[in-house]
C-alpha cells in the first residue's frame, strides 16, 4: 500500500473519530403530537379492557343443589393451597364453575396443572380471558 493511500485511510480514520466524539448522548424525537393523543388512547382503552386471551385451568364444574356450596369450598381450598394464584367462580345456567390462574400460554397452564392435580386430579385447561396484570409465567 502506498504512503499517501495509509496517509489518507489515516486521516479518514481520525476524522470520523473526531465526528463521533462531537454527540453528547442526547437524542431529539421530532413527532407528530397525535402520536401523543394516540398513546393516551391506547392506555385509556387498555384500562376499560384489562383482560386479553389466554388460559385458565378448570377444577370444578358442576349443577345441581349443592353446587354452589361445593364451588364455594373448593375455591377456599384452592385459596389456601396457591394463595398466589387467581381463583374464579362463575355461574353458567345451570353449572358453577372455579377456574384458577391466569397463564398467557398453554405451556404455562400445562406446567401449573400437572403440580394441580395431585390435590384437584379432574383439572384441565380451558381458553379464557385473563387479567393481563395477574399473569403467571
Amino acid at each position: 500500500m502506498s504512503k499517501k493511500l495509509s496517509l489518507l485511510i489515516l486521516l479518514l480514520a481520525a476524522f470520523v473519530l473526531h465526528s463521533f466524539g462531537q454527540f453528547n448522548g442526547k437524542v431529539e424525537i421530532i413527532q407528530d403530537p397525535l402520536i401523543d393523543t394516540l398513546i393516551q388512547r391506547h392506555i385509556q382503552i387498555n384500562q376499560l379492557q384489562p383482560t386479553i386471551e389466554g388460559y385458565r385451568i378448570q377444577i370444578y364444574f358442576e349443577s345441581g343443589n349443592q353446587a354452589r356450596t361445593l364451588a364455594n369450598r373448593i375455591k377456599e381450598r384452592f385459596e389456601e393451597l396457591y394463595p398466589d394464584y387467581g381463583a374464579y367462580l362463575t355461574f353458567n345456567e345451570p353449572y358453577y364453575r372455579v377456574r384458577v390462574g391466569d397463564f398467557r400460554d398453554k405451556m404455562s397452564a400445562e406446567a401449573f396443572r400437572q403440580i394441580l392435580l395431585q390435590d384437584f386430579p379432574n383439572a384441565f385447561i380451558v381458553p379464557d380471558n385473563v387479567y393481563f396484570e395477574k399473569i403467571q409465567n
